[in-house]
């Protein structure tokens, strides 16, 4: 397939009071990635009704990615749920993010920009979609000159962690998975060790776990098993 099993425990689950040991401990449990969600709940989005938020929460920002970067060497798979990401590429490629994947539904005027400039800060460019967007959205954006790097098929709304799967989301990986053998498509949202066979078998490789792992009396029996979930669909593929 040539693409390989990566295992991003989502920080948005982790003991925000000690982020370095949280990060350090979960590298040491075998993660590959650690992933960042960059939610800003001030800003707004316009949608055929009215105006609202693009999420309803607010976490972490650049200065504390900047932080953290201090204290490890992990790539930072940063989401942004931001409705002006072009806005957070400097600062985020300043504090030392590693990925910058931002939303298809907020950018759709000023991709081909954005993907520029992500690249040009040093970053790796991936490219979300919420459960209710159409997947030939993000087409034109793993096709282009200049494309993104990876897919990232929300398999919760955005906004909190804890949320249930959405199995019928998989659907979105398998498309992309046939259309697109060697891309790294990305899951978020209810993985854990009851919901990776179905998010395995359909194709993706990019597994992104919050509450499963940091709620695990064994967050590296977890890590395990989600590797080993991806490898062995890849294996039998």
């Amino acid at each position: 397939m040539g693409v390989t099993a990566k295992i991003a425990p989502s920080m948005l689950s982790s003991d925000f009071s000690n982020l370095a040991s949280e990060a350090e401990r979960m590298l040491h449990c075998g993660a590959d990635w650690l992933h960042m969600d960059i939610m800003h709940a001030i800003v707004f989005i316009f949608t055929s009704s009215s105006y609202r938020h693009f999420v309803p929460n607010l976490t972490i920002g650049a200065p504390v990615i900047e932080s953290l970067r201090k204290h490890t060497k992990a790539y930072l798979d940063c989401h942004l749920m931001v409705t002006n990401p072009l806005d957070y590429v400097e600062p985020m490629g300043k504090a030392g993010a590693s990925g910058f994947t931002f939303h298809v539904e907020v950018s759709k005027e000023n991709w081909q920009e954005l993907v520029q400039k992500i690249k040009s800060k040093g970053m790796s460019p991936g490219v979300a979609l919420k459960p209710g967007t159409p997947i030939e959205e993000v087409y034109p954006l793993v096709e282009a000159e200049n494309p993104v790097e990876m897919v990232l098929v929300m398999t919760v709304e955005p906004g909190f962690g804890g949320q249930k799967f959405m199995p019928d989301m998989m659907d979105k990986v398998r498309t992309l998975r046939k259309k697109y053998p060697s891309l790294d498509i990305e899951v978020d949202g209810g993985l854990g060790p009851s919901t990776i066979a179905m998010a395995a078998s359909a194709g993706a490789n990019c597994i992104v776990a919050g509450s499963s792992v940091f709620g695990a009396p064994e967050p590296a029996h977890v890590i395990s098993l989600l590797r080993n979930s991806v490898e062995e669909a890849q294996k039998n593929s």
